[in-house]
């Protein structure tokens, strides 16, 4: 009896672009092998709600697994990629593991870039996965308590500084967030600090926030950040950012907690297939989304440097745009399978959103169809409902969300590893050992 080989198609990357890919190949006769170095698929629209304890992490995330699981030509292997061999055909693994495959297809995304000081990464971190979101959400809580305990020793109450640097979507849901954090959520929980005190500045070196955004757009966004108590610097690039402090040109910005949405750079695995690359290291790709002189290697998602049809300008690094493009490249193999002719991706842009707080948000849905406030912030939370993977994650997000919405609290307020923020010691004026204050001394008898 002849035993059928069927082609070995290896994805690397559980995010949008992988996952889509991987699912729509479950329905053809090829062997499907998923690789990440995580177990788990995050939501990465919605890691800025991990960062700023509205959600907790497991709401916003889902074994690879789980979303897999029920076919037997599917496999999920957690390891971690560091070169191919293209003319072999094989993905070689830092466990010293080789992996064939007959379609290679590489969604690894992207990392975050500080722009050649890759030394401000420890004191400005970015985005990009859960532990990034914890440990924001970390630093955020922890400034609190800090300023707490310092005010409760000497009498004197600072307030926190929050620089934010980068004004895109990311930039602006953060600054929009942590404002509704300082002037309702915590606002009364606390005896020494006032956090309505809190001073939020969001730096962006575009002459406006949400530059990629319609200009009209762009302007409605800074109008809700600076009703929310946004300080924003436009047109500004930051030179320096040292412990508990932002250096722009020759100003200095106090800042207890410094966070970076300014940038991104594509996986270094995009430069290890030996093709091209841009300038951001995203692989130059085909019409169809296959690497140049490689037919079977396909490179999508936001390590993919794909020019738009009608723009002429490569298409951004977002969750629809990834979810296209896999689903494209299932179908382009299926193509090959019945040795029908692959197709060109063309991508159907829906419009983009994005939030700025409580029925803040703005929306491009194209064709001048602009608009912002509430209906663009219920269309938000819509649409991310539908994105997000697993029925148990949508209705536990709805809940937070109403919850949330109705009680303005945040449930997942929780200071997890270190007590220490970088730079803390070099903010404080006066040693938390001094001598507790008259004022601290009345407001203990009173407690009493």
């Amino acid at each position: 009896m002849n035993t059928v080989t069927l082609p070995k198609v290896v994805i690397i990357g559980g995010g949008f672009a992988g996952l889509n890919a991987a699912q729509r190949l479950a329905k053809l006769s090829v062997e499907v092998t998923v690789l990440d170095r995580k177990n788990h698929h995050t939501f990465q629209p919605l890691l800025y709600q991990v960062a700023t304890a509205g959600l907790s992490p497991g709401e916003i995330a889902a074994p690879i697994r789980g979303i897999l699981k029920n076919n037997d030509r599917m496999r999920v292997l957690m390891g971690e990629v560091v070169g191919f061999d293209l003319e072999r055909k094989l993905v070689e693994l830092r466990e010293g593991t080789d992996i064939s495959y007959d379609y290679l297809i590489l969604a690894a995304g992207a990392t975050h870039s500080y722009f050649g000081h890759d030394e401000w990464a420890p004191l400005a971190p970015g985005l990009k996965t859960l532990e990034d979101a914890t440990e924001i959400r970390r630093r955020i809580l922890l400034a609190f308590e800090l300023a707490e305990r310092r005010a409760s020793i000497t009498g004197k109450a600072e307030p926190v500084h929050f620089v934010i640097v980068g004004g895109g979507p990311t930039g602006v849901e953060l600054a929009g967030t942590l404002a509704e954090i300082t002037r309702n959520t915590i606002a009364s929980d606390f005896d020494w600090i006032n956090p309505r005190d809190t001073r939020i500045l969001l730096i962006e070196g575009a002459p406006r926030v949400l530059p990629h955004y319609p200009e009209d757009l762009s302007h409605s966004a800074e109008h809700q950040l600076r009703k929310l108590g946004v300080e924003i610097i436009e047109n500004t690039m930051v030179t320096s950012i040292e412990p508990g402090l932002v250096k722009v040109g020759e100003q200095v910005f106090p800042s207890t907690v410094t966070l970076w949405a300014a940038g991104v750079a594509a996986s270094p695995l995009g430069k290890a297939l030996g093709v091209g690359v841009d300038k951001p290291g995203r692989v130059i790709v085909n019409p169809d989304l296959s690497v140049p002189g490689h037919p079977e290697v396909f490179v999508i998602g936001d390590l993919a440097s794909f020019a738009d049809q009608k723009s002429g300008q490569p298409l951004p690094g977002l969750a629809p745009v990834a979810i296209q493009q896999g689903r494209h490249v299932a179908k382009n193999i299926s193509h090959d399978l019945r040795k029908e002719k692959r197709e060109d991706f063309h991508y159907n842009d829906k419009g983009t959103l994005a939030t700025i707080g409580r029925a803040a948000a703005v929306a491009d849905l194209g064709k001048k169809l602009h608009f912002s406030g509430f209906p663009a912030w219920f269309l938000w939370l819509f649409v991310h409902l539908m994105y997000l993977v697993g029925f148990r994650n949508r209705l536990l997000v709805l809940i937070e969300w109403a919850w949330s919405y109705l009680t303005y609290q945040r449930s997942a307020r929780l200071i997890t590893g270190s007590n220490q923020l970088p730079g803390w010691a070099q903010q404080q004026t006066l040693h938390e050992t001094s001598e507790p204050s008259v004022e601290h001394e009345k407001k203990s008898e009173a407690a009493d």
